[in-house]
């Protein structure tokens, strides 16, 4: 598969609400993903303006959104489904992700049907582990 930057056509999300940059790749195991987090993310604004770091809830939201692209890249489900998380279990912190900090993000598909995703993802900021996290999507339509 070649990487992808036209995201918007695989999600629903948009700015500033949008996390992926670019699919690396993508098969029926799972899938590698880049963001980029810039000093102008909205969140930095608050979280925290001495010392910003990317609030946990988005590493999370971002390894989602990961995972959910790749499946619609690879049109493992019909154009514009939709995915809504249902569970987020076993979430660890293990660094803080700043502005300019590249974030790889690999994920595993450990199952994929019709009307739901269960995946398990990984967040790195070069070779250390930022963030791992479980979670499940239901899949809906528009």
């Amino acid at each position: 598969m070649s990487a992808t930057k036209d995201l918007e056509a695989l999600l629903p999300h948009r700015k500033p609400f949008l996390f992926i940059d670019e699919i690396v790749c993508a098969d029926d195991a799972g899938s590698i993903s880049l963001r980029t987090f810039t000093q102008d993310d909205f969140f930095f604004q608050g979280h925290f303006p001495e010392y910003p770091v990317v609030p946990g809830v988005i590493l999370v939201e971002t390894m989602a959104q990961a995972g959910g692209a790749a499946l619609s890249y690879q049109k493992v489900f019909e154009d514009g489904a939709l995915f809504f998380l249902a569970t987020v279990d076993n979430v660890k912190f293990r660094r803080q992700v700043r502005p300019g900090d590249t974030v790889r993000v690999e994920i595993a598909n450990l199952r994929v049907s019709p009307k739901m995703i269960k995946q398990y993802g990984k967040a790195y900021v070069g070779d250390e582990l930022a963030a791992e996290a479980e979670w499940m999507c239901l899949v809906g339509k528009r």
